[in-house]
């Protein structure tokens, strides 16, 4: 895997703007960064398929997923002193919200930055200060004064989609990268990496990806994507939160620089036990750190794909994500490169009858 390169598309792919339902811009690096692996198509959620080239007729149909878009905001009134109510798009923890820039893309499709405006504490009640504000009484504040102003001067409506302003640095010495996006830019990079990795390779796969919209309002996307590629087994690569930080040692399931994290359970799927175990085993047998949960909340588009057509074997290669859902996000380029390292190892080990037994 060439370094530079990838460092370069993971920097892309978390700067650029693209929360849920308007993943547009995602959507451009991923066709310029994956050109010539494949046939592009989209549909109408911008949706993305790469149908690989040299692919094979007639052998199983293999999915990568991975989702293009990131949480964020969307705008939902403007006030007449200038000020931008809004909700969210995906889940956040309200107390993460204040006080951080935003970009908030105007009808001219220009990102506008701005702050979400926060009480000075001179102005706060005692009960104020022992509690976080809801989302709903917060704002944001572009430097506006009037409504007119948002409207004819920044030429920002109502709808206009908002996302956390934040830039892409990586520091060689401790191999650890800060971002936003990470859920799940880090997965689409992913898929890319393994696509140019298998570049030539004979598989004994018809392998295709699908970046699906709109994950973080409910897996929208992904429930079309598995109806229109009809795979017969799937491999979903995602952002998922490490939990290294928590205070709990001993029960720590996703740590950063510990390797790709399989997860067994989440609350939309069991995965397959028997495609779990084969993808383990590989990564023992190639000396692939990798670890192992059980989650107890959360989920990821394995859990529509494992449930479309006749049932879909799936496992998720996770990717582990301090502080996932928030501005800024915490992830280790080794855990990147060995998540791509064991997605080309399992489908270069996949056939036929090795899928049947699954």
């Amino acid at each position: 895997m060439n370094k530079e390169a990838s460092l370069s598309l993971i920097k892309e792919l978390s700067e650029v703007p693209g929360p849920a339902g308007f993943e547009d811009e995602a959507i451009a690096v991923l066709r310029r960064q994956g050109a010539g692996l494949g046939d592009f198509c989209e549909d109408a959620m911008r949706n993305l398929y790469i149908h690989r080239s040299g692919n094979k007729a007639k052998l199983p149909a293999l999915l990568l997923d991975a989702h293009s878009d990131e949480v964020g905001f969307m705008v939902r009134n403007i006030r007449p002193n200038g000020l931008l109510e809004f909700i969210n798009l995906g889940g956040w923890v309200s107390y993460n919200i204040p006080a951080h820039r935003v970009l908030v893309r105007n009808k001219d499709g220009k990102w506008i930055p701005g702050i979400v405006a926060s009480k000075p504490p001179h102005f706060l009640s005692e009960a104020e200060k022992k509690q976080a504000p809801d989302i709903s009484e917060m704002v944001i504040d572009v430097g506006s004064s009037t409504d007119k102003e948002v409207r004819e001067d920044y030429g920002i409506i109502m709808g206009a989609p908002v996302v956390p302003d934040v830039s892409f640095e990586y520091n060689p010495m401790r191999d650890i990268m800060f971002g936003k996006a990470f859920d799940n830019r880090l997965g689409c990079a992913a898929i890319i990496a393994v696509l140019k990795e298998l570049e030539g390779a004979d598989l004994q796969v018809d392998l295709s990806a699908a970046f699906a919209a709109q994950e973080e309002l409910g897996l929208r996307g992904a429930t079309v994507t598995a109806q229109v590629a009809k795979p017969d087994i799937a491999i979903s690569f995602e952002g998922s939160p490490a939990d290294d930080t928590l205070g709990q040692t001993q029960a720590v399931q996703t740590a950063v620089k510990k390797g790709p994290m399989l997860r067994h359970f989440d609350m939309k799927m069991l995965t397959n036990p028997r495609f779990q175990r084969f993808s383990l085993d590989l990564a023992e047998k190639e000396g692939i750190p990798v670890q192992e949960a059980v989650r107890t909340g959360g989920a990821t588009n394995a859990g529509v794909i494992h449930l479309s057509g006749k049932a879909v074997p799936t496992i998720v290669i996770g990717i582990p994500v301090r502080y996932i859902h928030t501005h800024y996000g915490i992830a280790s380029f080794s855990d990147f490169e060995n998540s791509v390292k064991l997605g080309c190892q399992i489908i270069k080990s996949l056939n036929e009858k090795v899928i049947a037994g699954f």
